[in-house]
């Protein structure tokens, strides 16, 4: 599975109203923020008088500018990059191995078609050329993950690009936990909220809203293949290039936006018994939503 990172700003998921509980009469307006990380714009809207809200931003960013360092494709310094140059990082950074281990899982969870390690077969595709040999290099079950060193199978490569952005929100929101704000909506084109609710639109890229969710607490992702377009398939691969997308727009809602992320993506390969089995290996209360090619509409909850 894999990814570009300017995907997320097709507006699959659409904060289409963003509206909080009913407020006391004292609470603050809402502050809204905007910047980029990633490859994608981010926003962050927060209940907060300004002296508070300036510190959650300063906070918010720090947090995204380190996920930025770890995770960058497009940054040769960046933690990612030098284990695609090396095949090893040694004494991986915490975030990096917690991030790490949730691919592990989410990897097992879905049999296999979560893949960070489909990158040299994204490389591949996107020149056009024959994927045969790129797809052997996938596997994420060939990575060592160890807290002394995260190593690759010869010729593998990584990317992060379908979990980075869900794990960014989650960096922020725990970044900004217990610094006694209102409702708050981190949007790193994945959502994750610190109370609500907040209403959200999902949306297609070619049919439009199709659904609405609210959301309080928790955190919600959205992938559509239809976003991006490689020679030969869509910017969601599975790493048997030979299977293709079966579904037009996956919405996942779960705890955690990493969590929610991965399974967005990896779900806009699976059939829906695939899905329903990988859905009762994750959290209770994860929910997937579903809108066919048909354009038909399904729930599915573990």
């Amino acid at each position: 599975m894999s990814i570009n990172p300017t995907r997320r700003r097709f507006l699959a998921i659409t904060a289409a109203a963003a509206v909080t509980a009913p407020a006391a009469a004292d609470r603050a307006a809402p502050v809204t923020w905007q910047g980029f990380a990633l490859g994608a714009e981010v926003r962050l809207t927060l209940h907060a008088p300004p002296p508070l809200a300036q510190q959650a931003i300063a906070a918010a960013l720090a947090e995204l500018r380190r996920t930025e360092r770890l995770f960058s494709l497009y940054d040769p310094a960046s933690a990612l990059s030098r284990l695609n140059r090396s095949g090893v990082l040694l004494r991986p950074p915490r975030q990096f191995l917690q991030l790490a281990r949730l691919c592990t899982r989410m990897h097992e969870a879905t049999k296999g078609v979560f893949d960070p390690a489909v990158q040299p077969l994204w490389q591949a595709m996107s020149r056009g050329e024959d994927p045969a040999a790129a797809a052997r290099l996938a596997g994420w079950h060939k990575v060592t993950v160890r807290k002394q060193a995260i190593r690759l199978a010869p010729g593998q490569a990584l990317t992060f690009n379908g979990i980075a952005q869900g794990f960014a929100a989650d960096l922020v929101r725990t970044a900004l936990t217990g610094l006694g704000l209102g409702p708050v909506l981190i949007d790193t084109g994945e959502f994750a909220a610190l109370g609500g609710p907040f209403r959200l639109g999902l949306a297609d890229p070619d049919r439009g809203l199709f659904a609405a969710r609210s959301l309080t607490g928790g955190a919600i992702a959205t992938s559509s293949p239809a976003a991006l377009r490689l020679a030969g398939g869509t910017h969601i691969l599975h790493p048997d290039p030979q299977r293709r997308p079966l579904w037009a727009t996956v919405s996942t809602e779960a705890a955690g936006a990493a969590l929610a992320d991965a399974a967005s993506t990896a779900f806009c390969l699976m059939s829906k018994a695939e899905i329903t089995a990988a859905l009762a290996r994750l959290p209770r209360g994860t929910r997937a939503t579903l809108l066919g090619l048909d354009g038909s509409v399904t729930t599915l909850e573990g």
